[in-house]
């Protein structure tokens, strides 16, 4: 099946009681023992698992073309599974400009036991002299990267990993599997903020990894998934299911707004620089074209005024809000710096901007009038 057809169909099913044709959600903790003391319907505990729960990891591995899926309460908490499955000493090596929130758990929680690397991994040689042979366990790559817009070779990264025996987890949250799909690539695990486009209303939480095969290391992450009980409720589940039935569409609508807004931007006389892989003389550009379908919907820019210029031009928007988080209808932007405090990797001057599925008109003239 196509993938508009799997976002619809492979997270929901016919109540078999009621013949309802959206499955109803199931807020039940705990199920019914046989009188053998097994568990007819397979659940034991929500904890463990849910009917809602089960529906949205199975859509999820389907988008992803995965063998099995796991859901979380957030991005951070799947990534932290990933990073609880390793060996005590391991090495992982990250991008230094990745999403901030998960860069921060990295520091300040598992650096304790934990070697962790940062670099640009958009230079292929750098992160091949990265590798020890003996402690990388992990290499996290972040494509398009948060909020920079950086593009890393997907494949040719995992072909090094490979060589040596190292797990790739990708966060493919910027892009989701409309546009970009990692384990195809080569990538071991796929990571999402599925609180972002998956949602994509700006009203639920959650996280997802989708493994590309059922191993030992999986089943460590599935463990830890349990035990740790970082686990959605069964309404967000349900939320999010529904949010996925609308996403290949939406992902297409944010992609063609986004690319206007950014041809918008390059030629507008307070811009500094427009980061979007959509664009031609987006510096991995190529490589962009080779392992994305399409370029979604974020960007950032950069103002010629500096720090002052764009927080005055955030505060003088009228339309996009001025809000954390990203991939809804709505347009959002900020001004990241501020959010990351003094140690970011992120230029003073620059906006990241969640381009919404609003009238592209309008949201042009919005982004005008707050530059002027």
């Amino acid at each position: 099946m196509k993938i508009e057809t799997l976002a619809i169909h492979a997270g929901n099913s016919t109540d078999s009681n009621t013949k309802a044709v959206v499955q109803p959600i199931t807020l039940s903790t705990t199920f019914e023992r046989a009188e053998d003391g097994s568990y007819p319907a397979g659940y034991i505990y929500t904890r463990a698992a849910n009917p809602n729960r089960l529906s949205l990891e199975n859509v999820l591995a389907k988008l992803d073309g995965g063998a099995e899926a796991c859901a979380f309460s957030s991005g951070n908490a799947a990534g932290s599974a990933v990073f609880q499955s390793l060996e005590p000493g391991s090495q992982i090596i990250a991008p230094e400009d990745m999403y901030h929130g998960l860069k921060a758990l990295m520091n300040e929680v598992f650096s304790r036991t934990l070697e962790i690397s940062f670099i640009d991994m958009s230079d292929l040689n750098l992160v091949e002299r990265t590798i020890n042979p003996r402690t990388t366990k992990l290499i996290w790559i972040e494509t398009p990267s948060n909020p920079l817009l950086k593009i890393s070779d997907i494949k040719s990264i995992c072909q090094l990993a490979q060589k040596h025996h190292i797990i790739v987890c990708c966060d493919n949250t910027f892009a989701t599997p409309v546009f970009q799909r990692p384990l195809d690539l080569g990538a071991d695990l796929v990571m999402y903020s599925s609180t972002k486009y998956f949602g994509g209303h700006s009203d639920v939480l959650g996280g997802a990894l989708v493994t590309k095969t059922v191993n030992e290391q999986w089943e460590k992450i599935k463990s830890i998934q349990t035990l740790s009980g970082a686990v959605p409720s069964p309404f967000d589940c349900y939320m999010t299911v529904r949010g996925l039935k609308t996403l290949p569409y939406r992902m297409r609508g944010h992609e063609e707004n986004a690319i206007q807004i950014a041809q918008f931007l390059e030629q507008h006389p307070a811009v500094e620089k427009v980061f979007y892989p959509g664009l031609i003389n987006h510096p991995s550009y190529a490589i962009a074209r080779s392992q994305m379908s399409g370029f979604s919907g974020m960007l950032s820019f950069t103002l010629k005024g500096g720090q002052e210029a764009a927080i005055k031009a955030a505060n003088s928007l009228k339309l996009i809000t001025q809000a954390t988080s990203l991939g809804g209808v709505e347009s959002l932007i900020e001004h990241r710096a501020s959010v990351e405090g003094p140690n970011t990797k992120t230029p003073f001057n620059l906006l990241r901007l969640s381009v919404g599925l609003e009238n592209i008109q309008d949201l042009i003239e919005d982004l005008n009038q707050a530059l002027q």
